[in-house]
């Protein structure tokens, strides 16, 4: 290995943090991405709180900040939320949740590659129980995108640390 190889492989290695993910159980597979996790995963409410925890506990020992990470926690609950209902229960999904040099970025991969619909509710409406989603988006995150994947399609979303 070149001396300038050597030195950014002990710089990236010390500006991580070791994370401890959980191990692997049937529909769910986490593993290590630079600066966050990716998760395999089939939609079930139990998995949606692994990752969710996943997501506050990993990007707290990246020292995103409670606000972010709380962000990012909402944002991937719509998003997994919003798969679910698309897709149906025990759908086949991956979450990527990672911290970028201005925030954090959390990615959903689902297996359909038709867009999401946008409903006419009002974020504080007191009797819709759906239909939300993209206006909590819009909110937590501005300038989310969705492009096709190989399995569906991804939507992005960019949390800005402030």
């Amino acid at each position: 290995m070149s001396p300038i190889a050597s030195a950014t492989a002990t710089m990236c290695a010390l500006a991580e943090p070791p994370l401890e993910l959980p191990a692997a159980k049937p529909g769910f597979f986490v593993r290590r991405r630079a600066e966050g996790f990716v998760a395999h995963l089939t939609a079930s409410p139990e998995a949606l709180r692994s990752v969710r925890s996943l997501t506050g506990t990993v990007l707290d020992a990246l020292g995103a900040g409670s606000d972010a990470a709380y962000t990012a926690q909402q944002v991937l609950s719509e998003l997994v939320g919003n798969a679910v209902a698309a897709a149906g229960p025990h759908s086949p999904l991956v979450v990527e949740v990672f911290r970028t040099m201005s925030g954090v970025a959390v990615r959903v991969h689902d297996p359909l590659p038709g867009l999401p619909t946008r409903r006419n509710v009002q974020l504080d409406s007191d009797e819709a129980e759906s239909g939300r989603g993209l206006a909590l988006l819009d909110l937590y995150a501005p300038g989310w995108s969705i492009r096709k994947s190989p399995i569906g399609k991804q939507i992005a979303c960019h949390i800005p640390t402030r």
